[in-house]
């Protein structure tokens, strides 16, 4: 194999100094399609070199995946006037940085090579503008047969103006009447529009004006323009959205009342939150009730959280599971951290606003136990120690953009993380990776990630190493992950690729118990959690059942 990726690599960069882009073509998809980009990478330097473009895009593709963006952006833009691909992978590379930039090599691909995908991405540049009509018509001109992946985007952009049509139609009707259960009916269309927001974020404009007419007519339509705003806006979005929570309250929108609760308690406002939780819950609402026990539950002011407790009442089983933790704690059992950490919340935020970066972190991650719901003000007090080098905070930083559908922010930060040495970030790496077929990339990541001892990491580190037939290196990782975690699901795919190693290790006899293990539950552990079409995907995959037939084989041999 050694001496035949070397006569590929050569011949491919033979192929590029003569100008023969088939050749340099089919010799790149030797070492892609091979998956040994490795090895391919030397070679592409030398075509790059000698200015074959598809080299270019290649090797520009794989600086991106392993985390050199400026290598790849300066490797995109050197063919990208003449090379469609690279406009397109240069244009995702600046939209993915906020680049305005973008839109021009996006235009270039289309205009100079009918890039389908270029045209594509100028269309949602349009949408995210707040041009949806304009998107859907660029999308629908010029087009040709085989040009149908353009339909579906023209769609969704058709109906969102359709949407957006058919609110201020009902609103005009809603207002006209005074009707206000006719104006919080007219809000509805806007429901379909709400996933698209963060991808689209013009579209905020015209919903913005909308939610602002009907917050005048009725205190639910105000509400629901509150969460609106939280929702897609900064924090700088909250005061209004608090002025109109209080204004629909005033009006008898009981549930304004437990979202300002909520807010505050979101924001470290402790008092505040547990004043409107006792306002609700003084209507006979639920919600609050849970929201004050918990509150106070974590401030350590147990007598409050058992009476709320038991409000909710004893045979709901959360409800008791909380009182008996009570109980224990006044019997003397430690207390745990996340049960009297919002006590430490003062004085944190205090050191934070004074600079201490770990200090604005740990309350970030106090307040964080409402799971990224709001993400916007945690980022600003997370990120200090995430860019001082916190590898945990980077982490939870990454997972903040992520709730955000800030995806290119939320992947350079699981990086920063997983170069850190965050196991799940490198986790999260080697996924990224091997999405993107960089198998090589995703077993360095994966191995880095089983240094934190989770088997999962672990199974995915051996079951890398046994794919590329590396299974003396393989062992000892698939056997941790066998006999560590006998409950888990991911155990049932490690049994498979330890069996397999085993064999290959001419130890058959102890792959018997993994591979009969593995074939007992692989179809409904493994198999159903993986794409039965990727074809690249069936041809890496061990079948235990059919190496089980080898090792009976071989024994009774």
């Amino acid at each position: 194999m050694t001496e035949d990726i070397q006569a590929r690599g050569e011949a491919l960069v033979v192929a590029a100094r003569a100008g023969d882009s088939k050749g340099a073509r089919r010799g790149t998809d030797f070492f892609v399609f091979g998956k040994h980009i490795d090895e391919g990478i030397p070679f592409w330097e030398q075509a790059v070199a000698a200015g074959d473009a598809f080299s270019h895009y290649t090797l520009a593709r794989y600086r991106k995946i392993r985390g050199d963006r400026s290598a790849a952006d300066a490797l995109y833009r050197a063919v990208a006037d003449r090379h469609p691909d690279c406009a397109y992978g240069l244009g995702v590379l600046l939209k993915e940085d906020g680049d305005p930039e973008a839109a021009e090599w996006f235009r270039r691909g289309w205009e100079n090579g009918r890039h389908l995908d270029c045209k594509i991405e100028l269309g949602k540049l349009m949408a995210a503008e707040g041009r949806v009509a304009e998107a859907s018509a660029f999308l629908m001109s010029d087009i040709q047969l085989g040009d149908i992946a353009v339909f579906g985007w023209s769609q969704l952009f058709d109906s969102v103006r359709e949407a957006f049509d058919r609110a201020a139609a009902a609103l005009d009707a809603a207002g006209d009447d005074e009707d206000g259960v006719a104006v919080v009916e007219a809000l509805e269309a806007l429901s379909e529009v709400d996933r698209h927001f963060a991808d689209y974020p013009g579209l905020t404009t015209e919903a913005d004006a909308l939610y602002r007419r009907a917050s005048v007519l009725s205190a639910q339509a105000a509400k629901r323009y509150a969460v609106f705003l939280t929702e897609t806006g900064g924090e700088e979005s909250w005061p209004p959205a608090r002025d109109l929570l209080r204004r629909a309250y005033e009006d008898r929108c009981e549930e304004a009342g437990y979202l300002l609760g909520v807010g505050h308690e979101q924001r470290g406002e402790l008092d505040d939150a547990e004043r409107w939780y006792l306002l609700v819950a003084a209507w006979g609402k639920e919600s609050p009730r849970w929201n004050l026990g918990f509150l106070y539950l974590r401030q350590g002011r147990y007598d409050e959280a058992e009476r709320w407790f038991r409000e909710i009442g004893e045979d709901n089983e959360v409800a008791a599971e909380q009182l008996a933790r009570i109980a224990a704690i006044r019997a003397g059992d430690p207390v745990r951290p996340d049960e009297e950490d919002l006590s430490r919340l003062s004085g944190l935020r205090e050191r934070a606003v004074a600079g201490d970066a770990r200090a604005s972190y740990e309350y970030a991650a106090i307040l964080n136990d409402w799971r990224g719901a709001n993400a916007r003000y945690l980022l600003r007090w997370m990120e200090p120690a995430a860019a001082a080098g916190d590898a945990e905070a980077a982490y939870e930083v990454a997972r903040l953009y992520a709730v955000l559908r800030g995806f290119p922010a939320s992947d350079v930060w699981h990086r920063k993380a997983a170069e850190g040495g965050h196991p799940r970030a490198c986790n999260h790496m080697g996924r990224f990776s091997e999405a993107h077929r960089d198998y090589q990339e995703a077993e360095r990541w994966y191995v880095r990630a089983a240094d934190g001892g989770a088997p999962v990491d672990l199974m995915l580190a051996g079951k890398l190493k046994a794919q590329r037939g590396a299974y003396a290196e393989a062992e000892p990782f698939l056997r941790r992950a066998w006999e560590e975690d006998a409950e888990a699901v991911h155990r049932t795919e490690a049994a498979g690729y330890y069996g397999l190693v085993l064999h290959r290790l001419g130890r058959s006899q102890e792959a018997l118990e993994p591979l009969e293990a593995a074939v007992d539950r692989w179809e409904e552990d493994v198999s159903r959690r993986y794409d039965p079409d990727d074809p690249d995907l069936r041809s890496r995959t061990v079948r235990p059942k059919k190496v089980l037939e080898e090792v009976k084989a071989a024994l009774s041999a």
